[in-house]
């Protein structure tokens, strides 16, 4: 399995991203059934749960981003996707999207004040 993040970049405070993470070498069927999530890791700190997303079932989000991120999955392409809106500082940190156990390479987001 193979997941490859994009979206990641530059942004002013109070702008918004959206992190695109596509799985490849799974069937469909099997991406169907898994959890997806997104995690994060700034400079100097832990990697941190960021969101989830399982299907049909309802997302889970850390308490510092419910509210201005949402997570959503299109199984049909394989991805799942990370809509990030009225970004802080805080938020700069790299992204990283498992698929179950799988590790996806990260995507940098950083935000300027």
């Amino acid at each position: 399995v193979q997941l490859q993040a994009s979206g990641g970049g530059l942004v002013q405070a109070g702008g918004s991203l959206r992190l695109s993470c596509k799985a490849s070498g799974i069937i469909t069927s099997v991406f169907n059934g898994n959890v997806l999530t997104w995690h994060r890791q700034a400079p100097g700190k832990q990697r941190e749960f960021v969101a989830s997303t399982i299907n049909r079932g309802d997302p889970n989000y850390s308490d510092s981003v419910k509210g201005r991120f949402t997570v959503s999955r299109d199984n049909a392409r394989k991805t799942v996707y990370l809509q990030m809106n009225n970004l802080t500082p805080e938020d700069t940190a790299t992204y990283t999207c498992f698929l179950s156990h799988h590790e996806g390479r990260g995507t940098q987001v950083t935000v300027s004040s």
